[in-house]
């Protein structure tokens, strides 16, 4: 059975282009699945009926896994067994009939427009890291970019001028995001202050580099956006993602189509984009609690 996920695997790579991140998960969960119906006795992929499945759902569900952790691990299972049937590994689909719950989705950790302010006027643009760390900032408030987006700009993604940047997103699609002012001052003022010096005499074209000339990681960006809230006095728990979400949610706050957010998030499914409204009328519950005279 694991010759046969090597197969699925290399399927989802080569031809559905999916992430890794996407295909290790899949990987993980269908290695747990295998080993779990092996200690079952049941090694052979024929052999394996509809019940088997159910039951290690159940399985999963008395360890006290979450309802997202099943459904994912289901859809892995669905995904295999349509794999193989297409292959003609297997004769017969059994996960096909299987209904997927849909997978509730967490309301995403926001920031409101005063945090967001504070946490951009929170590095110290008297240093060069200031002044790069200020750019990064701004640039994903402005433009809502993963952070997997931002660290491989290059410059030539840059139209500083017009005021927009191209985004290459998941997929390997790419999308032209506009800048705002602050940020496009911020950027200009990074690129003529401070990478030259970052440069060096190294020839890499990555918008933001460390002191070393290299390109700054996801890891490095994460942690500069937790220092920096911890500067700002911000209490709640910032994730990569928290600019991103603001951004969206700001902007549908504040009247934008859904539609034009989506395209600049570089979302497939506007339903990943809903998310963001969900958010929007529970601050009005908020709202409408707190001011009505009969809440």
């Amino acid at each position: 059975m694991k010759a046969l996920l090597d197969e699925f695997l290399n399927y989802l790579s080569v031809e559905r282009g999916l992430s890794k991140n996407t295909i290790s998960s899949y990987g993980s969960d269908l290695v747990s699945f295998i080993n779990h119906l092996e200690s079952k006795g049941i090694t052979g992929i024929e052999k394996i009926k509809r019940d088997d499945i159910t039951r290690y759902l159940l399985c999963l569900k008395d360890k006290g896994l979450s309802g997202n952790s099943i459904s994912r691990a289901l859809v892995a299972i669905k995904m295999f067994y349509k794999f193989l049937a297409q292959e003609r590994f297997i004769k017969n689909d059994v996960a096909g009939i299987l209904e997927s719950p849909k997978l509730i989705r967490p309301l995403p950790n926001v920031l409101d427009v005063t945090e967001v302010t504070r946490l951009l006027q929170a590095p110290d643009t008297r240093s060069w890291m200031g002044i790069r760390d200020k750019a990064a900032l701004e640039l994903m408030y402005a433009t809502g970019m993963r952070v997997s987006e931002m660290v491989e700009l290059g410059t030539a993604t840059l139209n500083l001028d017009v005021g927009f940047i191209k985004c290459r997103g998941k997929g390997d699609k790419e999308r032209m995001v506009p800048i705002g002012s602050e940020a496009r001052s911020a950027v200009s003022r990074y690129i003529e202050k401070v990478r030259p010096s970052l440069l060096k005499s190294k020839s890499d074209n990555h918008l933001f580099l460390t002191r070393l000339g290299k390109k700054v990681s996801r890891q490095s960006f994460w942690k500069m956006m937790k220092k920096y809230a911890k500067i700002a006095k911000i209490k709640k728990d910032i994730m990569p993602h928290t600019l991103r979400h603001s951004f969206a949610t700001h902007l549908l706050e504040r009247g934008a189509d859904l539609r034009v957010v989506q395209e600049m998030l570089g979302h497939s499914d506007i339903a990943t984009t809903q998310i963001y409204t969900h958010i929007d009328k529970g601050r009005l519950k908020s709202i409408h609690k707190q001011f009505h005279p009969r809440p």
